[in-house]
């Protein structure tokens, strides 16, 4: 797959800087990640290796060009799971999305063996996958102070985490608050996280994205040295693949399962209905 043939979201790369925006661009659905959202994610990193004049990489959520609330943006409302998405697509696309890797192993890991630096701009909600995919293939996340975090999975929905969040969340908050935040869902402010460590520096929202652009120049030549970025990035992530890899195969196993349960079904009745769910542990 080809840049130019992206749907869900926007490459662009600065010439002069070789830095790469990639936007997930689907406002109308709160840019909300789909089986090919992550594929072109995926396509967005391939690219990137095979071109020397990219040198770093910014995620941010697209705009809703409707609404002018910055208070209101969205970076992404998690994962979108529709058949329909299937029907206008080419078949050489489909046959390269795995609908068991629901918990994103492909891209995850893909990311997550990136060398060239990677910087999340959290501009609004990011719910479920909207902060596990950045926690897990950002070096840096900066958000904006109208920004928030929510992981439904368990308590709403009747599923398991993805992206390695199993794996991920209890080394950066211990076993036991690790497991209230994934058991209890609750919305997370921006400052929220910053104290828990989970991002790097919350900024007024008008100042998102020239931050993060400061921050990558930092990153990369001229300003930043970017073999010895390169090679930490590596020395940092190596030691810890073959774990994150069964976390995303133990959670694959999970989801596939919960997502065929009464209670998945129930979780996303009870959310379109606006009321609280009524499980049957099935």
């Amino acid at each position: 797959m080809k840049v130019e043939e992206f749907k869900d979201i926007l490459y662009e790369r600065d010439e002069a800087t070789g830095i790469v925006m990639v936007t997930l661009n689907a406002p109308k659905r709160k840019n909300a990640m789909s089986f090919i959202t992550n594929l072109e994610l995926f396509y967005a990193v391939d690219a990137m290796e095979g071109d020397d004049g990219a040198k770093a990489m910014i995620i941010t959520g697209a705009k809703d060009p409707d609404c002018g609330d910055p208070t209101k943006e969205a970076f992404s409302s998690g994962g979108y799971f529709t058949p329909k998405l299937f029907t206008d697509i080419p078949e050489e696309v489909r046959n390269e999305i795995d609908l068991t890797d629901i918990a994103a192993k492909k891209l995850c890991l893909k990311l997550f063996n990136f060398d060239k630096p990677v910087i999340a701009a959290i501009n609004g909600l990011a719910i479920g996958a909207g902060f596990t995919m950045p926690l897990a293939g950002a070096d840096l996340i900066y958000m904006s102070e109208h920004a928030w975090i929510e992981f439904p999975f368990v308590g709403r929905l009747g599923i398991l985490p993805e992206f390695a969040l199993t794996y991920f969340l209890p080394r950066m908050m211990g076993f036991q608050k690790a497991k209230e935040i994934i058991y209890f869902p609750k919305p997370i402010p921006a400052q929220q996280a910053l104290e828990w460590g989970w991002v790097n520096e919350v900024v007024p929202h008008e100042e998102l994205i020239p931050r993060a652009q400061e921050m990558a120049r930092k990153l990369i030549p001229p300003e930043g040295p970017g073999l010895a970025v390169k090679l930490a990035k590596r020395a940092l992530h190596q030691p810890y693949i073959d774990a994150v890899t069964r976390a995303l195969d133990v959670e694959n196993q999970g989801l596939n399962q919960t997502m065929k349960s009464h209670d998945f079904g129930e979780g996303l009745k009870a959310r379109k209905e606006k009321r609280p769910p009524v499980f049957k542990g099935a």
